[in-house]
């Protein structure tokens, strides 16, 4: 099953990289169409293209552009009213001849409406119809048993490459994500700063400090990590939980050894003023992942805090 597995991946796989292969001038059209929207743009379809139009109304609101998913057998009962003259219209189809959206063509078209198809079938009606074609189209194996699954994946992804390609000629900033996402962790990441998270208290040592008033210091303010500072709290080093018991591990005395001996010097360090979604990146992207950062004042370099990656991913 492992086996099969894999090859149902690989196959998805294949599916958008045959979309991506297939990229032209009317994807870049229906970029600078959808960019140009004045009101909203509406995504509909049916059936589980009906549910990749959802997802994608979704995925453009969240990226600054106002979209709304409207359901191709509702509409021509009423839930048309949502549209707006001249609102582009992006229709998603596997077959490209869903019976649904060919009788919604008149009416949009009285809108105004330009018309975007995304299609598994550039030979269908919706393609003739329509005013840009993008091409999801995947060979039967993509879908088992005729199961939608990598046709589905590759309108998804041809979907999500749109809405990117939208945000870029938008200029959609991560301040406008910050502020379109107040409530979850991405959110959160853009627009908390260091200072509004860090550990204020934080466990501190001397050069000369021994092993024993290290792990006393580090015992009452458990933060995984003890900066060595000077007198003035100017930061000479790091020693973290993993240093220590190194130490304890190559040493059979340790009653020799002080802060200096095991601690890090110059280690990485974030300014109070960072967001949180920076020092996330100082942390992570390296060779060898840090889960500590000391906080230094930007100007004095004293040492202001200790900021742990778990209260980044806890922030409130």
């Amino acid at each position: 099953m492992i086996d099969r597995a894999k090859a149902f991946l690989s196959l998805e796989a294949d599916a958008i990289l045959g979309a991506a292969a297939r990229l032209d001038h009317n994807f870049s059209d229906a970029a600078a169409c959808l960019a140009a929207a004045r009101h909203k743009i509406v995504l509909t379809g049916i059936g589980k293209s009906g549910r990749i139009a959802e997802k994608l109304a979704a995925t453009f609101s969240s990226t600054g552009l106002p979209a709304v998913f409207l359901h191709a057998a509702e509409a021509v009962h009423g839930d048309v009213g949502v549209l707006s003259p001249g609102d582009p219209v992006v229709l998603l189809s596997r077959s490209g001849a869903t019976a649904e959206l060919l009788h919604l063509l008149p009416t949009l078209r009285t809108f105004g409406c330009p018309l975007i198809a995304l299609l598994g079938n550039r030979n269908s009606p919706l393609a003739q119809e329509a005013d840009m074609v993008l091409d999801a189209t995947v060979p039967p194996a993509c879908d088992p048993f005729g199961v939608p699954a990598g046709s589905i994946t590759a309108a998804l992804a041809l979907g999500h490459a749109l809405a990117l390609a939208v945000a870029e000629i938008r200029q959609f900033s991560h301040a406008d994500f910050a502020r379109l996402h107040p409530a979850g962790q991405i959110g959160r990441n853009l627009h908390l700063r260091v200072h509004q998270t860090m550990h204020r208290d934080y466990p501190a040592v001397s050069l000369g400090a021994p092993l024993r008033e290290l792990i006393i210091e580090m015992t009452r303010r458990p933060l995984g990590a003890a900066c060595v500072v000077d007198a003035d709290a100017h930061l000479l080093g790091l020693i973290t939980d993993g240093d220590l018991r190194r130490a304890l591990a190559r040493h059979d005395d340790i009653r020799v050894l002080c802060a200096a001996d095991i601690m890090t010097p110059n280690p990485v360090t974030a300014s109070p003023d960072l967001l949180l979604h920076q020092a996330l990146t100082l942390m992570e992207d390296r060779p060898s992942q840090i889960s500590v950062l000391p906080v230094l004042h930007p100007e004095t370099q004293t040492c202001q805090g200790l900021l742990r990656i778990h209260d980044i991913y806890s922030a409130r």
